[in-house]
């Protein structure tokens, strides 16, 4: 049974009060005005409000945490320009192919054995043919024309009047030089010439700035690079000295001359190199088969066989200190006029081309007198005849009316296959050269003072089928 206290007025309990409440509530000693034993009381209720949580409430605070502000930046990136292209085909155009029908198989099979001997025959003889023995097909794109790559010059010596009497290439075949000088009637002795040469490899080539220029005190009337050495270049001149010049020497070029004496020339030097004989010697060419054997033009026309191996003394008009020889050992049917120039055949020891005043060239074998062939290009001089180094049966020509020709005879043997106009006022063309390393380079010089650097087509730079057996029976079939 629950007890509760019943309300009323709270007093001290002493110590008594306290040690009844020690001992359960039985005090020790009753005595009077005491309660005896502990009865059950029923007490008010003692209500304490508390005044500690009527001061402190109930507080409430706000908070906040922020770290370090965040740096934040814009930025853009830019790819390069570009362009979009779009490359669009033809639709294709579906082939329907008609699958014969079944009423022609019988006649299709018919006809294949009616001409089946027949076709077999045939193939057969095309099998047996020769016709096309040596032919190589060439799948390179063939260029049809003959274009001028370069036209070059040197003002000073154009200026003069001076005419382009020599041009050579180089043993490397990139570069050509040209002498100047005049080859018309005049005193051109103590004129200042000049020799000109151009590195077509050159960048930045200007045809107008050769790549080295050397003064000559005299007219220069031939030029020819030496064989081997790419820089060294020999030149005749109208006064009869030879000079030799090392081109890659810019400050002092000249290596040797041969000087006035009386073992030198006496007359202008055409063409390397002629001495002292009873007629004048205008144009030389050695073979290519024999270093001892060449072939010398003359003024009187007739084209002369010569050797190196003579051993009958030349006739002399004065003494000399070298022993001279006679080296004349055949003499060919002549011209009309004097030889200006004779070109001997790369490919057949025999044969060699001679070209003069009349106007004509000649074809002549070594085994015989009269010509093989002759031409007439042109009704005034012609000045220069070359055979081509990589073709046997093309050889160009130059004229007194301003034009280069090229023959080529297996084409034709009476008209050139090419005519080139080098001068347009038909001025004359007095020299060219095949350019041996690169083949497809053919110069020409004129009196215009003016080298035209022109590119064959590969019709006069690849050779034919069957070309070296031509030119073999040409030499032979007239030579019988």
């Amino acid at each position: 049974m629950a007890t509760r206290a019943q309300p009323g007025p709270l007093s001290p309990a002493g110590s008594a009060g306290v040690a009844a409440l020690a001992t359960g509530g039985v005090a020790s000693c009753p005595g009077p005005g005491r309660p005896g034993l502990l009865q059950d009381e029923t007490l008010g209720v003692a209500s304490v409000p508390s005044q500690w949580r009527a001061v402190q409430g109930i507080r409430g605070e706000t908070k906040s945490c922020q770290t370090s502000s965040i740096a934040t930046a814009s930025a853009s990136a830019q790819a390069r320009n570009h362009v979009d292209a779009q490359v669009q085909t033809e639709a294709p155009v579906p082939v329907s192919v008609q699958p014969p029908s079944r009423d022609d198989i019988p006649r299709l099979a018919a006809f294949l054995r009616r001409v089946e001997a027949m076709v077999i025959r045939e193939l057969n003889k095309n099998w047996q043919s020769h016709a096309f023995d040596g032919f190589e097909v060439n799948w390179t794109e063939q260029q049809q024309m003959v274009s001028c790559l370069y036209t070059l010059g040197y003002p000073p010596a154009q200026a003069q009047g001076l005419h382009v009497t020599g041009i050579s290439w180089n043993s490397t075949g990139s570069v050509v030089a040209c002498a100047y000088g005049r080859l018309d009637h005049g005193d051109w002795g103590t004129l200042k010439s000049f020799v000109c040469a151009w590195n077509l490899d050159r960048r930045g080539l200007c045809p107008r700035q050769p790549s080295a220029v050397v003064e000559v005190p005299s007219a220069v009337l031939c030029l020819a690079f030496h064989p081997t050495q790419p820089s060294h270049v020999a030149g005749g001149l109208y006064s009869g000295e030879v000079l030799v010049w090392d081109l890659s020497r810019l400050e002092d070029p000249l290596l040797w001359r041969t000087g006035l004496m009386d073992d030198t020339h006496t007359d202008p030097v055409s063409q390397h190199p002629r001495g002292e004989t009873e007629v004048g010697a205008t144009a030389v060419a050695f073979s290519s088969f024999d270093p001892r054997l060449f072939i010398l033009g003359t003024e009187g026309g007739f084209p002369l066989k010569c050797s190196l191996a003579a051993r009958e003394a030349a006739l002399t008009r004065m003494p000399s200190s070298v022993p001279l020889r006679a080296p004349a050992e055949f003499t060919f049917s002549p011209h009309g006029g004097p030889i200006y120039s004779v070109s001997c055949s790369p490919f057949h020891r025999n044969l060699f081309l001679s070209a003069g005043t009349d106007g004509h060239v000649h074809l002549y074998s070594m085994l015989q007198a009269p010509p093989l062939t002759s031409l007439q290009l042109s009704l005034k001089y012609l000045f220069a005849v070359r055979w081509s180094p990589v073709r046997p049966l093309v050889f160009a020509a130059a004229s007194g009316e301003g034009d280069v020709q090229l023959f080529d005879l297996q084409k034709s043997s009476q008209k050139p296959t090419v005519l080139i106009k080098q001068t347009q006022d038909e001025s004359p063309v007095y020299c060219l050269e095949f350019n041996s390393q690169q083949t497809q380079l053919l110069a020409a010089g004129d009196a215009q003072g003016t080298v035209k650097v022109w590119q064959l087509s590969t019709e006069f730079t690849e050779q034919g089928p069957r070309e070296a057996e031509d030119l073999d029976r040409l030499a032979a079939e007239v030579a019988t």
